[in-house]
């Protein structure tokens, strides 16, 4: 099997969140226990030997020591392969993580930063010269109040509970302050203007409404599934819309 071959097919099948944090542990200490890679994944000490298999079919080169436990680490004086990625996907890319501050979740800025670095290490350098300047030449307004922020980890469990349409359970605090336990099937989710909403059709008043990330709390996947509901319109970024223009108008 080619390397292209081989990247192309863990990209589509096997490319999970747990692989790429393993890469990144890699990355970050020179040498990890099997245990304690296990551990910082939360899989058993078998699954991180698969996944390290898994990355060395890729051509990244992880040496391993004997014993029980094991011991892995990323060989020293030997390149990583590169990101295949097109001239115009590096420049999205780019520009997407450039422009993180202003997605209206906490914490972002510096996890693009320290992704923005990492970019920079692994691509080609045909792209390198060009995301390098293209870096440099962006810029933002930084405004003193950037208004609420959105916790990046909830936004990715109601990534997960909008794709495998399970209901959850959370408080979530109205505008003048009250909190009210709610029951919802999450649908999607929407950014307007740094603000991040959830559409969902709330089972108790059974009827669609619309929360705002940064005023939702104890969230709870209740492990529920449920067929999925069509957004009135089936467009969830104009349903967005459509009730923030009329909540400006009231």
């Amino acid at each position: 099997m080619s390397f292209d071959t081989g990247i192309m097919e863990f990209m589509t099948s096997d490319m999970t969140a747990r692989v790429l944090r393993l890469l990144s542990l890699l990355q970050t200490r020179r040498e990890w226990s099997g245990a304690d890679l296990a551990e910082r994944l939360a899989v058993t000490v078998r699954t991180v030997r698969r996944d390290i298999d898994r990355l060395r079919e890729l051509g990244y080169p992880v040496d391993s020591a004997r014993g029980h436990a094991g011991g892995y680490r990323l060989a020293s004086g030997t390149d990583l392969p590169p990101l295949l990625l097109d001239d115009d996907e590096a420049v999205a890319i780019t520009v997407a993580l450039r422009t993180a501050t202003g997605s209206g979740l906490s914490g972002v800025e510096e996890s693009a930063l320290r992704a923005l670095a990492k970019l920079e290490q692994v691509l080609p350098q045909r792209l390198r010269g060009r995301v390098t300047a293209l870096q440099s030449s962006l810029a933002g307004i930084v405004w003193e109040d950037r208004g609420p922020r959105a916790d990046p980890a909830l936004l990715a469990t109601l990534a997960v509970t909008c794709r495998d349409h399970e209901i959850v359970t959370f408080d979530y605090t109205a505008r003048q302050g009250t909190a009210t336990p709610r029951r919802a099937e999450p649908c999607h989710l929407v950014d307007s203007g740094g603000l991040w909403y959830l559409v969902a059709h709330d089972t108790g008043k059974d009827d669609w409404r619309l929360f705002r990330l940064d005023r939702i709390t104890n969230l709870l996947p209740t492990g529920r599934r449920v067929p999925a509901r069509a957004v009135p319109g089936d467009d969830p970024a104009a349903f967005v819309a459509g009730r923030l223009a009329s909540a400006r108008s009231r």
